[in-house]
């Protein structure tokens, strides 16, 4: 988008406006894939605030070696994994069943539809849901995902396949 790629260019040489608007435009983006990592739009929020502002401290680093919504991805996703170190005991309560039911009275409380899948992939492994989602709901590629990840592409793809394997599993039991 040429628009975007003027205002990437004014925002790393400090113009805050430029910068505000490429926050605007993609803060929705980076908070729902977020959302659909965490299992929890209040983590989710946080982490999409924290990303936004590792991007405006980092906005010089931005290289445009990938869409700005990837650079975004990436920040966050690695935002998440550090904290899902940092707090393994709190992120494990975070992902149980009940969670999942607040989650989902959330949606329906907010008249939005719970979509199946979404029960689906709160039953997956945080890492196996996160290479699903960005291999198959956003279209990375596997060498691109294993990037943001920092891992090499053949565990991205042993994740993808066990992710999978788990979703057809859960998804037949629904049946």
């Amino acid at each position: 988008m040429p628009q975007e790629r003027e205002w990437i260019k004014k925002a790393k040489k400090g113009d805050a406006a430029a910068l505000a608007l490429l926050i605007q435009k993609h803060y929705s983006f980076v908070f729902k894939y977020l959302v659909k990592v965490t299992m929890d739009p209040r983590a989710a929020e946080d982490l999409t605030q924290d990303t936004m502002l590792k991007c405006m401290e980092n906005i010089t680093r931005y290289d445009g070696s990938s869409a700005f919504s990837s650079w975004l991805i990436t920040i966050g996703t690695r935002l998440f994994i550090d904290k899902k170190r940092r707090r393994k005991r709190e992120q494990q309560w975070l992902l149980k069943e009940g969670n999942t039911r607040l989650l989902r009275w959330q949606f329906e409380s907010n008249q939005e539809e719970w979509p199946e899948l979404l029960e689906l992939l709160s039953k997956l492994s945080v890492d196996q849901r996160i290479a699903v989602l960005l291999k198959h709901y956003y279209g990375y590629a596997y060498d691109e995902i294993g990037e943001m990840l920092n891992i090499p592409a053949g565990t991205v793809k042993s994740r993808v396949a066990y992710g999978l394997r788990e979703l057809r599993k859960e998804f037949d039991q629904h049946e």
